[in-house]
């Protein structure tokens, strides 16, 4: 659904959000499209990787198929051949490949932006999903991960096994300002200098916060996981590597990129750091003049904060960390 703008300024940010999310579909249908144009004695000539490293450049096409064939060790002479799809416009614009499901009907949505399928002698098929991230500035900028509200977050971590409670919940509502439980609906706000519309991390109620805490220093590996695989319901094809292009680069066969799959990009953010909280204050908005020291929560390279939007104010926004790859090249 097109958003719809507040004022000049909303619009601007509307604009700007489209923009960018055209380049980056535009990005991942150039690489399915020259997967696709790839003959088999292409693929037979691909190198391998050092499988070690994080950042590479040249071709992004050429370097996440060679990436793929060497994590997975594959045989180019044992392949009939190898098709991608385009799914990552299907969620967000409605375009994208056709895929048809067992059930006969159309792939709607996957959290995997490219599903590249190998089919092979034997007659069988496998199956790899791919997330794919831009960014078209000079220097790395925050990717989004996941947006939601906080009772889908929620909801999301029990159907896949992580225990929630409804008091938690209701503390994660909280802290995202749905309505019912802001401040203003629960206190007097005349004299509050934040902002009255949602309750900061060290804000909510201590239990309920220290039970959050637990969970997120507890179920790390499952949450990341969850966040980066299972953001869609019944979604066939879950991602098994990131493609992350890292900053603006002029010439397609030079694109300086970070790829993983997401079982090592899971062990590097566990190691470069657990659950913690960032104190911050806030510099722009309505209620910068706030002069309180506030705590954002993050674990691993992945930021969790409230979204804020005007058109949706109370989502739950997950983010990568600004240049997260060139601190996990210095781990792996």
């Amino acid at each position: 659904m097109a958003l719809k703008p507040q004022n000049k300024k909303h619009r601007k940010q509307i604009i700007a959000g489209t923009v960018g999310r055209d380049k980056g579909h535009s990005f991942e249908k150039e690489i399915t499209e020259t997967i696709n144009s790839l003959s088999i004695d292409q693929l037979c000539h691909l190198e391998q990787v050092d499988l070690e490293q994080v950042i590479f450049n040249g071709n992004p096409a050429f370097l996440l198929l060679s990436y793929i064939f060497t994590d997975l060790s594959v045989s180019c002479s044992s392949i009939i051949s190898i098709t991608a799809y385009w799914l990552g416009g299907l969620a967000t614009s409605g375009k994208g490949d056709v895929l048809q499901l067992p059930n006969g009907h159309n792939l709607k949505s996957s959290k995997s932006d490219i599903l590249i399928r190998f089919q092979y002698k034997d007659g069988s098929i496998k199956d790899v999903g791919v997330s794919i991230k831009t960014c078209n500035n000079k220097t790395p900028t925050n990717a989004q991960l996941y947006f939601t509200t906080a009772s889908a977050f929620c909801k999301l971590l029990r159907d896949n096994n992580i225990k929630v409670t409804v008091e938690a919940e209701h503390a994660m509502k909280m802290f995202c300002g749905d309505v019912g439980y802001r401040p203003a609906d629960m206190i007097d706000v005349s004299k509050r200098k934040s902002d009255p519309d949602r309750w900061f991390w060290e804000e909510l109620p201590q239990k309920e916060k220290n039970e959050l805490e637990k969970m997120f220093i507890a179920q790390q590996d499952g949450i990341s996981e969850v966040l980066f695989k299972k953001a869609y319901q019944n979604d066939p094809f879950p991602p098994d590597y990131v493609f992350h292009q890292t900053r603006k680069c002029e010439n397609i066969n030079n694109v300086e990129s970070a790829i993983f799959s997401i079982d090592k990009l899971l062990k590097l953010s566990k190691k470069y750091s657990g659950f913690d909280l960032r104190p911050y204050t806030v510099k722009k908005g309505r209620f910068r003049g706030d002069p309180n020291i506030h705590l954002a929560p993050r674990f691993g390279v992945i930021q969790m904060q409230r979204g804020g939007q005007k058109q949706h104010p109370t989502q739950l926004q997950f983010n990568l960390k600004a240049g997260y790859f060139y601190h996990l090249r210095d781990l792996s």
